[in-house]
């Protein structure tokens, strides 16, 4: 029988691919990259082989979709910011059956989701990043899912990331489970972001206070409290893809009966704007 053996919201921020390049931000992200390495240590501690991965980066329109491959190859230039990400080659295994059993059990609570199989359906760097450092050796099986969801309620993600769990425990998998996202996610506007030093800022002190009470909240195991206020958080403080991928990974642990809690590994730090940390959930 198959188990998550590990879970985190992770940032996939793409400074830290600049953090390794010569140029004034060379080494201004190696806490973040280092708390990612961590996570891929631990989670292997734990037994994982394969990292199933919400990513708030891959947008979806209609229904949720599941990309579970057998292999995903290629050279990957962010759309968003090719200055920032360009040629970054990948090389991963994926796991389609882990992936089609989580939509069928998505599909069986009457949540819409397909899972995929197609070469040309490349991966974005919401799992890329968090791969480059947490899957150096690519000796983990790789499942990304759709977490920038435009049109879905909160509820029907819930109920995805129960069917996330249910396939992993059926199946022959040890899973880490990655929300891929930022906290507060409020970008610098365009045309004051160079005169507020916008990548290592954030543009909202309202933000920044209630991104560090959320952190509270999980390192102190508040989660029924936190789940409360969820909504109005990615609501009113921006929330990356409106934050389906922190429901998806509350559903997987329980939702409001998952008694643990938050570990931060490293440092929360802001970045253009966003507010961005590595944190760990016991199980």
């Amino acid at each position: 029988m198959g188990e998550l053996v590990y879970a985190a919201k992770v940032t996939h921020v793409p400074t830290m691919i600049m953090s390794e390049q010569p140029g004034p931000i060379h080494g201004k992200r190696d806490q973040a990259i280092e708390g990612l390495k961590e996570i891929g240590r631990r989670a292997r501690a734990a037994g994982a082989d394969t990292a199933v991965v919400i990513d708030t980066h891959w947008l979806v329109n209609a229904a949720y979709h599941v990309n579970a491959n057998t292999r995903f190859k290629g050279v990957f230039t962010s759309h968003e910011f090719p200055q920032f990400i360009q040629n970054m080659t990948y090389d991963y295994k994926g796991e389609p059956a882990l992936g089609a059993a989580i939509a069928q059990k998505a599909q069986d609570k009457g949540v819409y989701t397909l899972s995929h199989q197609i070469d040309s359906l490349d991966l974005e760097y919401g799992t890329l990043v968090p791969m480059r450092y947490m899957n150096e050796e690519a000796d983990l099986k790789v499942v990304s899912i759709a977490g920038w969801c435009t049109v879905h309620s909160q509820e029907a993600s819930r109920k995805l990331g129960e069917a996330i769990r249910e396939a992993i425990d059926e199946s022959d998998s040890k899973v880490v489970l990655l929300a891929s996202g930022s906290l507060s996610h409020q970008i610098w506007e365009n045309d004051i972001y160079e005169e507020n030093n916008g990548t290592f800022t954030i543009s909202s002190e309202f933000n920044r206070q209630v991104d560090l009470r959320v952190l509270e909240m999980w390192q102190e195991g508040d989660i029924k409290t936190f789940l409360k206020m969820l909504p109005d958080y990615a609501k009113k403080c921006s929330g990356e893809g409106a934050m389906h991928d922190t429901v998806m990974l509350f559903g997987a642990l329980g939702w409001d009966k998952y008694e643990g809690q938050g570990e931060l590994i490293g440092e929360y730090f802001p970045s253009s704007g966003t507010g961005q940390a590595n944190v760990v959930f016991s199980l």
